[in-house]
């Protein structure tokens, strides 16, 4: 079976919208795109993030995220290190409504989501990694289909945005499994659940 991996840029108060740009995800008046370039890259963490593209993955990405990527990667001319793997392996895309994908590779899941995703989760394969896609997320979290959680918590407050965990997120408790502190401050942890929340 093979594992979902999730990997998420947000700020030390939980929100993950729009780290990448300021017209990455402006919904809701979400007024502090780009945020996360506020900080300039980490060569403790850069390793951490080549390693991710050095190894065989899937993508399994919400709507939102794979039109940001599907308009960006295809036509990019740096960061090979990211757009080469990105545009050649398989991409999932979760979608309300159904559509036809342009982006080479891509398949559109529409209907019972959790119901393909699980039957993904049991085929042979590589590991299914979820790049922002906070709606995907809340979902996954609410049906225990994540396997691990790759945090990067930038040292920063917004008070407003869309939140990792957001409210109805399920009481749930992790194991913290690998971290490491960058030069700027930016703390990069990795937990996997562990089960439901018990109380003493």
């Amino acid at each position: 079976m093979r594992k979902i991996i999730t990997t998420t840029f947000l700020t030390l108060d939980g929100v993950m919208q729009a780290p990448g740009g300021p017209k990455e995800d402006t919904s809701n008046g979400f007024k502090y795109g780009g945020w996360q370039t506020s900080y300039p890259q980490d060569e403790a963490l850069n390793p951490i993030l080549s390693g991710f593209f050095s190894i065989p993955f899937e993508l399994l990405l919400g709507r939102t995220t794979y039109d940001i990527f599907a308009a960006f990667w295809p036509t990019a001319t740096t960061d090979l290190e990211v757009a080469t793997p990105f545009n050649s392996t398989k991409k999932y895309v979760v979608s309300h409504e159904s559509f036809e994908p342009a982006w080479h590779n891509s398949v559109c899941i529409t209907g019972d989501v959790v119901a393909q995703i699980e039957k993904l989760k049991e085929e042979d394969g590589s590991d299914l990694w979820v790049w922002g896609s906070g709606n995907l997320i809340q979902t996954l979290l609410k049906h225990d289909l994540i396997d691990r959680m790759h945090l990067w918590i930038h040292p920063i407050t917004i008070g407003t945005g869309k939140r990792l965990f957001a409210d109805g997120t399920q009481a749930e408790m992790f194991k913290l499994v690998d971290s490491k502190i960058g030069s700027t401050g930016i703390i990069f942890a990795t937990y996997e659940p562990t089960g439901p929340l018990k109380n003493k």
